[in-house]
């Protein structure tokens, strides 16, 4: 039986979470779907249940490997994966195969990873756990990539999309992936019935990876291979470098949209990308007039407001203020219609 482990990709700046969100402590360390926890305790709790504490591991970079030591503190240290660099999920994955290649070095090809992220609100747990189970499974039976769709419940444009190759069973083909549409093209993905949310959730076993990338981008195979050697010798610096010399591309470029052993399974749980502002009208329940608000707030005559407030000095107050998203730090405000909270980015790169 392959040993099977999760691994949660959380490095990144979260900048669409800006002010709050920063490169030195971006979103996966925010309570933005729970009052209690953070996004990255979630998603190791959610992981761990799945497998455990021991076969869990988080993908992060170097300079988030203490505060995530601080957050996760039922993890190893030695199962924080730490980057040298910031090269996009491609490099996040080749960085966590050639480790585990080096850990395993007799077993690694008998290993499946899960591979998940640290930015989602997923419920019910029981739900994940069967989609995570028949995800594993189908990777290893079929020798494929296997990603979770979500079935869509609005024509949403800032997700990217799975077009599934079938109507029914419990694990497709994927035909192609689809970048984030427009509201027309979503409405008509919607409306053909065979269209998926992508999730970003991807299952496989080591030695698929390892062939599909060896096809898709034999240079970043070969990558691999020699950090995982590199590594095995500790020899550190040597495996830096090579990393260093790897492009800073997503793996949906890399391989997924070039692999022709890619499947999907859809999810049997809610779903949603905390990906800015507006999604946490999404996280927690409103009041009676659709607002939602975090931290000291106080709103008269306001209706479908996002307020998080993370000081204790001050209280955002609010009047005949509707559709909008405040966000107030130690030393910065953001107002912001909720319907543009994608482009929150401006302000870090006008």
């Amino acid at each position: 039986m392959n040993r099977r482990l999760a691994v949660i990709m959380a490095g990144g700046s979260g900048e669409r979470f800006w002010p709050v969100s920063t490169k030195s402590k971006p979103k996966q360390f925010l309570k933005l779907a729970s009052p209690t926890q953070t996004l990255l305790e979630q998603a190791v709790q959610r992981a761990a249940s799945c497998t455990s504490a021991d076969e869990t591991y988080i993908a992060t970079g170097r300079h988030l490997v203490d505060l995530s030591q601080k957050t996760c503190p039922q993890l190893s240290d030695e199962n924080i994966l730490a980057e040298p660099a910031k090269r996009n999920t491609t490099g996040c994955l080749v960085w966590v195969a050639a480790n585990l290649i080096a850990k395993y070095p007799d077993t690694w090809p008998t290993t499946t990873l899960a591979i998940l992220t640290a930015d989602q609100l997923i419920t019910p747990q029981e739900g994940f756990e069967s989609t995570f189970n028949r995800a594993m499974t189908a990777a290893e039976e079929h020798g494929a990539i296997v990603t979770i769709g979500i079935r869509p419940t609005r024509p949403e444009t800032g997700f990217g999309y799975i077009e599934c190759g079938g109507v029914s069973g419990d694990v497709l083909e994927v035909k192609q992936f689809r970048e984030k549409p427009d509201v027309a093209t979503a409405s008509d993905f919607i409306s053909a019935g065979n269209f998926l949310w992508n999730s970003g959730m991807f299952f496989y076993t080591l030695p698929t990876f390892m062939s599909e990338m060896a096809l898709a981008q034999p240079a970043i195979a070969e990558a691999i291979r020699r950090i995982a050697g590199h590594l095995a010798q500790g020899e550190l610096t040597q495996a830096d470098a090579v990393f260093e010399s790897l492009p800073n591309i997503s793996i949906d470029f890399a391989l997924m949209e070039k692999s022709k052993r890619v499947l999907v399974t859809e999810a049997d749980f809610n779903w949603d990308d905390l990906g800015a502002w507006d999604s946490v009208a999404r996280s927690y329940s409103p009041d009676a007039n659709g607002n939602v608000t975090l931290g000291s707030a106080n709103l008269v005559e306001s209706n479908n407001n996002v307020v998080y407030n993370e000081t204790e000095s001050h209280q955002v107050c609010l009047l005949g203020i509707e559709e909008m998203a405040v966000v107030v730090t130690s030393d910065k405000i953001l107002v912001i219609p909720k319907d543009r909270a994608q482009e929150v980015k401006k302000f870090l790169n006008p």
